[in-house]
């Protein structure tokens, strides 16, 4: 693909390069490859969850050229119809009864399997949220509260996913121990950093190094709030999942077939059709994402004033998941808040742009993806009388961008890989 900056514009090349690493990560495309022959004699049964599910279904189905059995669980709005598969949608990123429900159908279908069949398991990101059945002796509403708490923590994903494999009946590889003896053959879509199977919803399907102890340390950690009943399962072992070397995974393999660092690649390559030298600083940064935000914009400034670590133009691009501990009465948003503080940081300079959203068009609980910014944009605000510091305190990024005109908007994408930055020096 050929692009030229000076016909689009910089906010429109950004976007460009957002809308490619979309596309390079849609189930149509990415799936296929990586799908199982048919049982010679049993049952192809699909089972799965997560905001790209419903697509991911749809792709296996085209691929196979038939109506195909199963249930897989995706966001609302995220649904795509299919010929036999049956789609369900449940709330994301808190978790509701339709979620609750979905997640028992699905492992008794998985119970229901023999040694002759194949389950073909769909994960993507959400997963964690839409396969909501709490484990036996954990309440729904507990489990419920328990991950809204994790949610405004500032915990990482990796922390939140410890807490919530241990205390669900489907995450950290019961849902694969549930299809025994069953062929288990699941393809993932990664929205962590570092593509760890076991993260990417909890890893239904994967066995889980972690132990109550350690979910009992990330509770502890943050100050959750739990019952006297979880706790005390959580320190006696009681709740403790599939580990390695587990004889019922020995059927199991895993494939992943979309991951940030393919997307970043995509829009690198866009990006360099435009004349400008692209360099990926990494597909897993972590962290406040304030922070994240002050440093990208320390190094876009050496890069702008001194030509370091690299000459201008060029563009700037990362992935990974921050995180926002909310204390304001904002909506929150890591993107629009990593944003609003890059901007903050830049303090206007001259020739620097910038775009972020999270691949599935959903930053935090807000139906937009992210945002893209200009040198102007401080300026702009303040002639609202909108104090860029103040919202960000408040952790108020969406209501910022919003009043100013420059959200980026998608509807679901129907894949997630993730969140997409860029920063664009001319």
């Amino acid at each position: 693909m050929t692009v030229s900056e000076e016909t689009t514009g910089p906010e429109q090349l950004l976007r460009q390069l957002f809308d490619v690493a979309v596309s390079a990560a849609q189930p149509d495309s990415c799936v296929p490859p990586f799908l199982p022959s048919e049982p010679a004699q049993g049952r192809l049964v699909v089972i799965g969850a997560g905001k790209a599910s419903a697509a991911m279904a749809r792709a296996a189905e085209t691929f196979y050229g038939r109506p195909l059995d199963g249930l897989v669980v995706t966001r609302y709005g995220h649904a795509v119809p299919c010929e036999g598969v049956e789609i369900v949608e449940a709330s994301h990123p808190v978790p509701d009864n339709a979620g609750r429900e979905a997640a028992r159908r699905i492992l008794d279908l998985a119970e229901g399997l023999t040694a002759d069949d194949t389950a073909l398991c769909l994960i993507s990101g959400g997963g964690s949220a839409l396969l909501s059945l709490p484990a036996d002796g954990v309440s729904f509403e507990e489990k419920s509260e328990i991950n809204r708490a994790l949610l405004k923590s500032g915990a990482s994903i990796g922390e939140m996913n410890t807490v919530r494999r241990h205390l669900s009946a489907v995450k950290g590889g019961r849902l694969a121990a549930a299809c025994h003896p069953a062929r288990v053959v699941t393809l993932l879509i990664s929205d962590v950093p570092g593509d760890d199977p076991g993260v990417i919803a909890s890893g239904p399907t994967v066995a889980d190094p972690t132990t109550c102890a350690d979910a009992l340390t990330v509770i502890d950690r943050y100050g959750i709030r739990v019952s006297g009943a979880v706790r005390t399962a959580l320190d006696a072992g009681a709740l403790e999942t599939v580990k390695p070397g587990d004889p019922r995974l020995a059927q199991a393999e895993t494939h992943l077939v979309a991951t940030p660092q393919a997307s970043l690649e995509a829009a690198a390559e866009v990006a360099r059709a435009a004349g400008f030298d692209a360099h990926i600083l990494g597909d897993a940064l972590e962290g406040e994402a304030r922070d994240v935000g002050t440093l990208l914009a320390g190094i876009a400034r050496q890069v702008a004033s001194r030509g370091q670590p690299f000459a201008a133009p060029c563009v700037l691009l990362s992935g990974g998941e921050t995180t926002v501990t909310v204390h304001g009465t904002g909506r929150g948003g890591r993107n629009v808040e990593y944003l609003l503080s890059l901007a903050i940081a830049l303090g206007g300079l001259d020739r620097v742009h910038a775009i972020a959203g999270d691949t599935d068009g959903v930053d935090g609980a807000e139906e937009v993806a992210g945002a893209v910014i200009g040198p102007d944009v401080l300026d702009r605000a303040r002639a609202l009388g909108i104090s860029p510091a103040a919202r960000l305190d408040d952790n108020d990024g969406h209501g910022f961008f919003e009043a100013l005109g420059v959200q980026v908007v998608t509807g679901p994408t129907l894949t997630n890989v993730n969140d997409f930055r860029a920063i664009l020096i001319r």
